[in-house]
């Protein structure tokens, strides 16, 4: 008797653990919401409270870019790197009581969100 109640004890916090998980994971938000609560943020910060992405893209330094840079008088010299990242989330933020955006966009510079943005047409 004492295994049986056990085994209904471990598949009880085993159901009740799916279903915190997939209530946090359906959570969305409304776009003035899903603003205040990121922009500025850390890359951390926006993991542990969303997840993982469903996709990350690294930003490319175009070949011709020093060039430009160089030709409109601003010095390389002292410019430091700058990592840009975006990182992209599905159905996550609202645009009215009933549609979501299909993709969220959020923009890394150093680690830090500086842009956000939200599309329907990808």
């Amino acid at each position: 008797m004492k295994h049986i109640n056990l085994l209904h004890r471990v598949l009880l916090a085993l159901a009740l653990c799916a279903t915190v998980n997939v209530a946090y994971a359906a959570k969305t938000f409304g776009e003035n919401d899903f603003i205040d609560n990121f922009s500025g943020k850390s890359k951390k910060l926006v993991q542990d409270k969303l997840g993982k992405p469903f996709k990350v893209q690294q930003s490319v330094k175009p070949s011709n870019a020093s060039n430009m840079v160089a030709g409109m008088g601003q010095p390389q010299k002292d410019s430091k790197p700058v990592k840009v990242e975006m990182w992209y989330y599905k159905n996550l933020v609202k645009y009215d009581n009933k549609h979501t955006y299909k993709e969220t966009e959020i923009t890394f510079v150093n680690d830090r969100v500086m842009n956000i943005g939200f599309f329907n047409n990808r």
